[in-house]
C-alpha cells in the first residue's frame, strides 16, 4: 500500500475512512478480491483471535507478494501447513455400525409400508344378497394379547380396516343382524371383500311389534316371553343429549311397556340383541323420532 500511497500510516490498524476505502480497491485491481468495511474492523482493527476465511488469507498473500498463504507462512516463519491426519480406526469402527443400524431403520420402515395395507369389507343381507348401506356397523378387530380395536362403517356400508397380518379375526356388529365372529386370510393382491350377515328375526319382530296396532295382545306378550329369556337385561337409549338418563327394565317390564299402547315404549329400533341358548339375554334400542 505503501508503495501505491506513500503518504499512508505505516500502522494498519490505524486505517479509517479513505484510507480503508483505498485499500479495497487496491485489493480488487491487483488481488481479484474484495472486503468489506465490516471485515477490516473485525480482523484489523479489532482483537478476533481467529483466522479469516482461507480465500481471503490467500488473496492477501498474493497482494503482498506471495503466492498464496501456506508460502506466506512457510517464508516467513519456516513452519510448514498442518497436514490434516487421517481419521484413526477407532472412528471407522463407530461410524460403521451406525450406518448399519440406521439402515436396518430405513428398512424396518421400508417393510411394515409395503406389508401393511388398507382392506376394505363390505357387507351384505345373507338372504338378499342386497348390500346393507347403513353406518351403524361396527367391528372389533381382535388382537392377540392386545385389546380389540374398533372400527365402524361409513355411510356406504364400508369398513376399511389397515393391518399388516396375512390373516384377521373380527366380531361384526350391526342393528338387525346376528353379531358373528369372522375369520379371514387375506392376500396381497386382494384388497376388497364382501361378508354376509344374517338378518335378526328376533329383532325385527320386537320392532314390528311396536310399530304395528295388533289386536291380539296376548299372542304378542306369549311370542316375546318366547324370545326373551327370563334374565335377559333392556337396556333403552335415551335420544339427544347425552346427559338424558338410560332406562333398564327386566323381561316381563319390557312386555309389559311394549304391549301397552299408551307406555309410550313406541317406534323401537333395535341397535344391538345378544343371543344365550337360542334366546335373548340382553337387548339395546332406542325410540325413533319418527317412522321412516
Amino acid at each position: 500500500m505503501m508503495l501505491s500511497y506513500p503518504g499512508i500510516d505505516p500502522e494498519i490498524s490505524n486505517w479509517k475512512g479513505q484510507e480503508i476505502t483505498d485499500f479495497q480497491e487496491e485489493l480488487i485491481k491487483k488481488g481479484n478480491g474484495q472486503i468489506s468495511e465490516k471485515w477490516f474492523y473485525t480482523h484489523m482493527k479489532g482483537e478476533s483471535e481467529s483466522l479469516p476465511r482461507i480465500d481471503v488469507l490467500n488473496m492477501l498473500s498474493q497482494y503482498a507478494g506471495y503466492m498464496n498463504w501456506q508460502d506466506f507462512r512457510y517464508k516467513k516463519t519456516g513452519i510448514l501447513p498442518e497436514v490434516k491426519k487421517p481419521s484413526k480406526p477407532v472412528n471407522l469402527l463407530i461410524k460403521i455400525p451406525l450406518l448399519l443400524i440406521f439402515a436396518m431403520f430405513l428398512l424396518l420402515i421400508v417393510i411394515k409400508i409395503f406389508f401393511s395395507q388398507n382392506y376394505r369389507f363390505t357387507f351384505i343381507d345373507s338372504d338378499t344378497g342386497q348390500p346393507l348401506l347403513n353406518s351403524e356397523i361396527r367391528a372389533e378387530l381382535l388382537v392377540e394379547n392386545e385389546s380389540p380395536i374398533n372400527y365402524n362403517s361409513d355411510e356406504t356400508g364400508n369398513i376399511v380396516i389397515w393391518t399388516k397380518k396375512n390373516k384377521i379375526k373380527m366380531i361384526v356388529r350391526a342393528p338387525y343382524y346376528i353379531s358373528d365372529t369372522i375369520t379371514r386370510i387375506i392376500g396381497k393382491s386382494k384388497h376388497a371383500e364382501q361378508i354376509s350377515l344374517k338378518p335378526d328375526y328376533y329383532a325385527l319382530m320386537i320392532t314390528h311389534f311396536s310399530l304395528s296396532d295388533v289386536n291380539s295382545w296376548e299372542k304378542r306378550r306369549e311370542q316375546l316371553d318366547r324370545i326373551l329369556n327370563e334374565d335377559a337385561i333392556i337396556y333403552q337409549f335415551p335420544e339427544g343429549s347425552p346427559g338424558n338418563a338410560m332406562a333398564i327394565y327386566n323381561k316381563w317390564e319390557f312386555i309389559d311397556k311394549i304391549t301397552i299402547p299408551s307406555s309410550g315404549l313406541r317406534q323401537i329400533e333395535i341397535l344391538d340383541c345378544r343371543y344365550l341358548n337360542g334366546k335373548i339375554v340382553i337387548l339395546r334400542f332406542r325410540i325413533k323420532k319418527e317412522i321412516e
